[in-house]
């Protein structure tokens, strides 16, 4: 049985429907890196949402670059908008938002959250039915 390592490559596919606006939620509940002041591990769920335009992210390669920050210290604010700024350099999506909910730190729980709009892109008003 061959054992993936982590890694900081991340792959893509081509957007199936490039003509429609649609959301790509995912959740990844087993985030971790550490605390570059004491060195003890940091936890957290991301919540990944974006809107597409030429490129999607693949799932494994996605799961093995977050894998890669377990070993790394880093401030939450700081880890989380690197996290979305390599994607949106990746895929240039129409929209990205990345929230990182960190478990409790000393009586403290941290929420931070990323957010990338491409200029002249407006998302599509919710539609109301009786």
């Amino acid at each position: 049985m061959s054992r993936q390592a982590p890694t900081g490559d991340l792959d893509t596919f081509p957007n199936p429907e490039t003509g429609r606006d649609y959301t790509i939620r995912m959740r990844m509940p087993e985030f971790t890196c550490l605390c570059p002041r004491t060195g003890q591990p940091d936890f957290a769920t991301l919540d990944l949402e974006y809107v597409p335009d030429a490129l999607c992210v693949e799932l494994k390669s996605l799961k093995l670059y977050i894998w890669s920050f377990r070993d790394r210290g880093a401030f939450h604010e700081a880890v989380t908008n690197e996290i979305a700024n390599r994607l949106v350099a990746l895929l240039d999506p129409r929209f990205l938002r990345l929230t990182a909910q960190f478990n409790v730190r000393g009586g403290i729980y941290t929420t931070v959250i990323a957010e990338h709009r491409r200029p002249g892109w407006t998302a599509p008003q919710p539609l109301a039915l009786p």
